[in-house]
């Protein structure tokens, strides 16, 4: 299964350099064959527990499929971006490929160093591979370009060191590269934003995704290191916990936002939520849906109180909440992206909050938080916390986020690149639901070394090209301009990946999708 997941990775590589054919994309190929051979160094660390912090188990470390997702994402944009003559996204988007780069080769010099005896033959590749790179960006970027990838690197080495301490078996090796490596790129944008106040005043609804996004790991750090010195159990500290939420959000968040978008954020907020008729609308019908999402889980715990204390949701009734999602995300990609785009930040940070107070069991929803969502757990939720749903979200989400609207003027992309902020959609609303839900009642044929069943898989790839044909019906602004064979290459290859990856499918595969629509 690892060798044809990197088969299928080094296809995705391959073709994103064969459309770019630039010094950026020779070096995505040479930093993908290092990944691929420094991969059985981590894999051979995690089953002997040498490893430095504990990781998620039943699981490869995903050194390969990781590390190429960040590299690939600013290589595509860059090229979307010098298409559009848009300067300064263009750089951007080196800056982006530079900081992925050296983010996966620090995780792989790590690998190397801590491995005993030293893998001579791996330590030639990746310090070859180490030089084309850094030779690259010695002559592509700026000065204070290096800096910026320099700083991300630093935010990162000391995030990981202090997140995966307090966080033991919540990540692969990968999933930590891909996290904590966007946490990072966040902070460091969002300081630079900061402290450049005219370059600030931008769109702010991009300011709300940064602050938003550091806003809620500080209040992490924070309570984490509060809880260390009292019982989080208590009433005490639940007023405690509440109360300092609060002072931070309107004493840090709210002035720091104020600065950066130069308005109250609170009235501008509902100003925005509040602009048009159909923002309304979508509003009503996505809270209907939240409702009937809640409703699922009180019904399926009910069921379980029943039944037998030791009832688990099946595969199926998880998806349903995959049906849900599809059915908030498609409306907003069509009437609506900014709303969607604000409303997923602002779902991100309720989801996260609401963790804080299950894991640190806050009163008075705490331990009730503990018993509706342990129905629901798998076996990738190994660790303190309990992410998939966050994951979900994400995968959803990041291709809305990450869309260049700069780069496209008439607000999308032409050809395959039309289909970009549907990536989510695709590859796990629908991809990935339809491959579980098929492929567990009807499935027989399995992909070898692997649970994932051919019908499944085929059943994903026919249900994603409906899909396609019905977005290409409903949204006018989708126009494909005859690039189905590529549509079709790109779904192809990412519902194979999710038959074979052991890591977390919501949050790699739409990454890849979008790559492979944006190129």
């Amino acid at each position: 299964p690892v060798l044809v997941e990197s088969l299928l990775v080094f296809t995705v590589v391959l073709s994103v350099h064969a459309v770019v054919w630039d010094r950026f994309s020779w070096c995505a190929v040479a930093l993908a064959v290092q990944a691929f051979y420094v991969q059985f160094k981590w894999d051979r660390l995690l089953q002997l527990g040498g490893a430095v912090f504990q990781f998620r188990g039943a699981a490869n470390s995903g050194l390969l499929p990781a590390s190429m997702v960040i590299p690939l994402l600013g290589v595509v944009m860059k090229e979307r971006c010098r298409a559009a003559g848009i300067v300064y996204f263009e750089r951007f988007g080196i800056v982006v490929a530079s900081t992925g780069m050296l983010l996966a080769l620090f995780l792989s010099v790590l690998a190397v160093g801590i491995t005993k005896p030293v893998p001579t033959n791996t330590c030639i590749l990746t310090g070859i591979a180490g030089s084309v790179i850094i030779y690259t960006m010695k002559h592509s970027l700026t000065v204070s370009e290096v800096i910026e990838v320099l700083e991300v690197l630093l935010i990162f080495v000391y995030l990981s060191m202090i997140l995966l301490y307090l966080l033991p078996r919540c990540f692969t090796p990968g999933e930590a590269l891909l996290v904590l490596g966007g946490v990072s790129f966040v902070l460091n944008q969002l300081i630079k934003r900061s402290l450049n106040v005219i370059e600030g005043r931008g769109d702010p609804i991009d300011f709300f995704l940064l602050v938003a996004v550091v806003g809620v790991v500080l209040l992490g750090l924070f309570f984490t290191v509060l809880f260390i010195f009292m019982d989080s159990g208590t009433w005490i500290s639940s007023m405690f916990f509440h109360m300092m939420t609060a002072v931070l959000g309107l004493g840090v968040i709210m002035p720091w936002l104020y600065r950066l978008i130069q308005r109250n954020p609170l009235f501008w907020l509902l100003q925005f939520l509040f602009q048009t008729q159909t923002r309304l609308y979508l509003l009503v019908y996505w809270t209907f849906l939240a409702a009937s999402a809640c409703g699922v889980v009180f019904y399926q715990n009910a069921k379980r109180s029943s039944e037998s204390k030791k009832h688990q949701a099946s595969t199926i009734t998880r998806k349903y909440f995959h049906f849900i999602v599809v059915a908030t995300y498609v409306p907003g990609l069509i009437y609506d992206r900014q709303l969607l785009y604000i409303a997923a930040v602002l779902c991100l940070a309720v989801f996260i909050f609401l963790e804080y107070v299950r894991y640190f069991r806050i009163k008075p929803f705490g331990q009730t938080l503990r018993h509706l969502l342990s129905l629901f757990l798998d076996e990738r939720d190994s660790g303190p916390l309990i992410l998939t749903h966050i994951y979900l979200l994400l995968g959803m989400s990041l291709p809305v986020w990450l869309f260049p609207r700069s780069c496209a003027p008439k607000g999308t992309l032409p050809g395959a690149g039309a289909l970009v902020p549907y990536s989510g959609v695709l590859a796990v609303g629908v991809g990935d639901t339809i491959a579980s839900v098929f492929g567990s009642t009807m499935g027989e044929i399995k992909w070898p070394g692997t649970k994932k069943t051919f019908e499944g898989t085929m059943t994903a790839i026919f249900a994603q090209i409906i899909a396609v044909a019905l977005i290409l019906i409903f949204d006018s602004s989708v126009n494909l301009n005859s690039s189905y064979a590529w549509i079709l290459a790109s779904v192809s290859l990412v519902s194979l990946l999710e038959a074979y990856t052991t890591q977390i499918d919501n949050l790699l595969l739409p990454l890849y999708l979008q790559i492979m629509l944006m190129a």
